[in-house]
């Protein structure tokens, strides 16, 4: 049961890690140009440097809700896992880890709209750019979506031993 338990702890801190890393970082799209390789992510277009990202005022929202639904995911990951070391040493013999949980998943409903939106409204949609496809960071944002679901799901069910 320990070893479950570091378990789901060392794959809850990787998601938050590559969480902060898919948010943070500016490779969501990779496309080429005249110019060369370009990327661009939530905040910036990047080619030989890095600017502003723009996007049409109908893109606008779009662009802010998904930004802000990762920085949310980001919140919930960081407060479950401080209310699991919390539980951890609060929670009596038996009892599941239900608070942990329910963030998790408040986080994981968050990852799922933002890179949702994401996908509906930017994939392929760098302009002036040819074979643009995804970057690391969606990956990564899809592969958070997964841990924390099932790290969700793993604490509700979890028993403190």
């Amino acid at each position: 049961m320990l070893v479950l338990l570091a378990g789901i702890f060392v794959v809850h801190i990787a998601t938050v890690i590559m969480l902060f890393v898919c948010t943070i970082s500016n490779v969501w799209m990779v496309g080429t140009s005249y110019l060369g390789t370009a990327s661009s992510g939530l905040w910036l277009l990047c080619n030989k440097t890095c600017e502003q990202l723009r996007v049409s005022s109908d893109n606008e929202p779009s662009l802010r809700a998904v930004q802000a639904f990762m920085i949310l995911s980001i919140i919930f990951s960081v407060i479950a896992l401080v209310m699991f070391i919390v539980q951890l040493f609060t929670l009596e013999k038996g009892k599941r880890f239900y608070i942990t949980g329910g963030i998790m998943l408040v986080c994981w409903v968050c990852i799922l709209i933002g890179v949702s939106i994401y996908t509906a409204r930017f994939t392929g949609k760098m302009s002036g750019f040819t074979n643009s496809h995804h970057g690391y960071c969606f990956i990564l944002a899809w592969i958070c979506f997964c841990f924390s679901f099932i790290t969700g799901i793993l604490y509700l069910v979890l028993r403190k031993k």
